[in-house]
């Protein structure tokens, strides 16, 4: 039986703010398989943000172990880990984070271009991934001449198209109203049906709702890990 995509085993982050050491995590232990759909919910400074920075490779446990697809993470160097970063984890944020001065095919390509593949390749599946998300007639717009849901959908265009084994999204609903919010968890839902990895963090129990699993985080602990019918 081959291991989950993602183990963690006693988690702890620690930040040194000056004289007092802050504990955002406090011994994680966590599974996720490929393909399950995890919401991670839990009140302001809970510490589910410090979880999905660690989940997503862009910070590292003080202590404890983090796997993920088989490979320890928690001693890489900061090379390594963009590299395992990249390949297999794509990244929507509340904010978008578009290039404002880059057309949507630039900014879909972008991932394609740090992974070191060719232009042609780059354009045809950036090209497919806004097809797939109903954009393509908006390859050539700016990221401001979109509605904020267009925006969010490019931005999980940009996220998919180094085809990761993860998925992660923070508050991906955030800055849209309640139809583009449906909108998009709607792309959610169906890339999941289709054996897409998806951890969401959010404190809407709305989305979270979509989600099969629910992890709550409480000062820094799993206080609640429920599954929930698919």
């Amino acid at each position: 039986m081959s291991e989950p995509l993602i183990v963690l085993e006693g988690v702890r982050k620690v930040y040194d703010a000056g004289e007092v050491a802050v504990e955002a995590l406090r011994g994680i232990d966590l599974a996720v398989e490929q393909g399950e759909y995890i919401a991670i919910m839990g009140p302001s400074g809970s510490g589910k943000s410090t979880l999905m920075h660690i989940l997503g490779c862009l910070d590292t446990p003080t202590a404890g172990s983090y796997r993920l697809a088989g490979e320890e993470v928690a001693n890489l160097s900061p090379g390594r880990l963009a590299a395992l970063r990249n390949k297999f984890i794509g990244f929507v944020f509340q904010s978008f984070n578009l290039l404002s001065r880059a057309t949507l095919l630039r900014n879909v390509e972008l991932p394609m271009l740090y992974a070191g593949i060719g232009a042609e390749e780059r354009k045809a599946r950036a090209r497919e991934m806004l097809d797939h998300i109903g954009l393509a007639d908006r390859e050539k717009h700016m990221p401001s001449q979109l509605s904020g849901g267009q925006r969010q959908r490019a931005a999980i265009a940009r996220a998919l198209v180094t085809r990761p084994a993860l998925l992660l999204a923070d508050e991906p609903t955030g800055n849209l109203d309640q139809t583009s919010g449906g909108e998009v968890m709607d792309i959610f839902d169906a890339l999941n049906g289709f054996g897409q990895t998806v951890i969401i963090v959010t404190h809407d129990p709305g989305v979270a709702a979509h989600a099969h699993r629910i992890i709550r985080i409480v000062d820094g602990r799993i206080s609640l890990d429920e599954a929930r019918a698919a």
